[in-house]
């Protein structure tokens, strides 16, 4: 039997009331997919967000640079327990096919992020509504730039982790059906991610002159090949990791020899020893090899997020609550963690938490096209799932950790 928790004094059914909240999740969902917004300009995703809060009578205060920090006290004190989502869109055209589809071919909401703001806005509605029952304090943390991993800092610079427990939940789409919640409860969930750009300086000249150059084309490509002996001959070949240059920007002229080229790239590990080398390793060769050929390397680092490890206590106290709630297809995360990463690991290295993915997918031919692709279409019927566990996890932790 489904467990139930209190609201007003009378036993509530938490799966049933998410299900009773459908159409405002879907209006809020659809709503946030046709006006997608690229990580950093949230602008008016925040002021949507803002308002639904308004409509709960939830306090909040925008944080700069475009998050969102909402609160609930509860009836009785307690501790503080923190639920996220994040809400940026993708830098992408959509070719769905959906009604609600965004309209410009410029912004593409293909990673779910409009589930997850619209679960975690109803989560905070069937809170709100039992607010008198809560042991404690809820906060909402509606994150800017997860896809850039710039927003999980900003979110924490602003005072986002003073005194919670971290509670959190992702969403995935794919050809898994419906419904499937995957936790882990044991090692790493999520490699870390260190972006980094690196810029050549050299010397321009006409193209029919080289020998009056330093050419920092003919430099970047070296520095490239040399990054790609990192992997192969320095990382222990037992680790997980990942090197790649996916940006290679030079020139504006096919008789000219430009004073710059720019490299971007990301380094992803499952492992924090192996993390170190290769970015310090990427760092020492970018400048070591720009200077045998008399030019000069400035690096950027674009992200510094660590890998994503889940708190084993919390995830399992978790994992129990869920089974409470009678949500099936609760699944252990692979022993091989993902490649993939994600900013919230900024948060779990600071405080315990748990991160878990929600599959949103269809088993028809609906489903063949995964996240970040231009043609994922993601299944509405994941939303009572999510924004119930979302609800009754914070009230039972709340509840059994005073």
């Amino acid at each position: 039997m489904a467990k139930r928790f209190r609201r007003n004094g009378e036993n509530m059914d938490i799966l049933n009331e998410a299900k009773k909240n459908f159409d405002y999740m879907v209006r809020i969902r659809r709503h946030m997919h046709e006006y997608p917004e690229n990580s950093g300009v949230e602008y008016e995703t925040v002021k949507y967000i803002a308002s639904e809060l308004d409509a709960l009578g939830i306090e909040y205060v925008v944080v700069p640079e475009g998050g969102i920090i909402g609160q609930i006290h509860g009836g009785k004190p307690g501790k503080t327990v923190l639920l996220r989502a994040d809400m940026d869109a993708l830098p992408m055209p959509e070719e769905s096919g959906e009604p609600f589809a965004c309209p410009t071919g410029k912004e593409a909401h293909a990673c779910g992020h409009d589930f997850h703001a619209a679960m975690l806005l109803t989560a905070a509605k069937m809170l709100k509504e039992n607010e008198s029952e809560l042991e404690g304090t809820v906060k909402f943390m509606f994150q800017p730039a997860e896809e850039t991993f710039e927003g999980g800092k900003n979110m924490i610079e602003n005072g986002i982790l003073e005194n919670p427990k971290v509670d959190a939940y992702h969403v995935a789409a794919g050809q898994m059906r419906v419904g499937i919640y995957m936790y882990n409860d044991n090692g790493t969930m999520m490699y870390s991610v260190d972006g980094f750009r690196i810029t050549i300086n050299g010397k321009g000249s006409h193209g029919a002159y080289p020998q009056k150059s330093i050419d920092p084309i003919n430099v970047a490509v070296h520095v490239y090949l040399a990054l790609e002996a990192i992997m192969a001959r320095e990382v222990d070949p037992t680790k997980a990791c990942v090197m790649t240059v996916g940006k290679f920007e030079a020139g504006t002229a096919a008789n000219i020899i430009p004073d710059t080229a720019v490299l971007e790239g990301t380094i992803r590990s499952n492992d924090n020893e192996a993390r170190q080398l290769m970015v310090r390793r990427m760092k020492e060769t970018a400048q070591k090899t720009a200077e045998c050929f008399g030019a000069s390397a400035d690096i950027t680092m674009l992200s510094e997020v660590p890998p994503l490890i889940c708190d084993p206590k919390l995830t399992d106290e978790i994992v129990g609550y869920m089974k409470e709630i009678g949500i099936p297809n609760l699944t252990p995360y692979p022993e091989v963690s993902s490649s993939a990463s994600e900013d919230f690991a900024s948060i779990a290295e600071k405080v315990p938490a748990t991160f878990m993915y929600l599959s949103a997918g269809y088993t028809d031919e609906r489903g063949q096209y995964g996240a970040h692709n231009p043609k994922v279409q993601f299944n509405e019927d994941v939303c009572p799932i999510g924004s119930s566990c979302l609800a009754y996890c914070a009230t039972q932790w709340l509840k059994n950790n005073k």
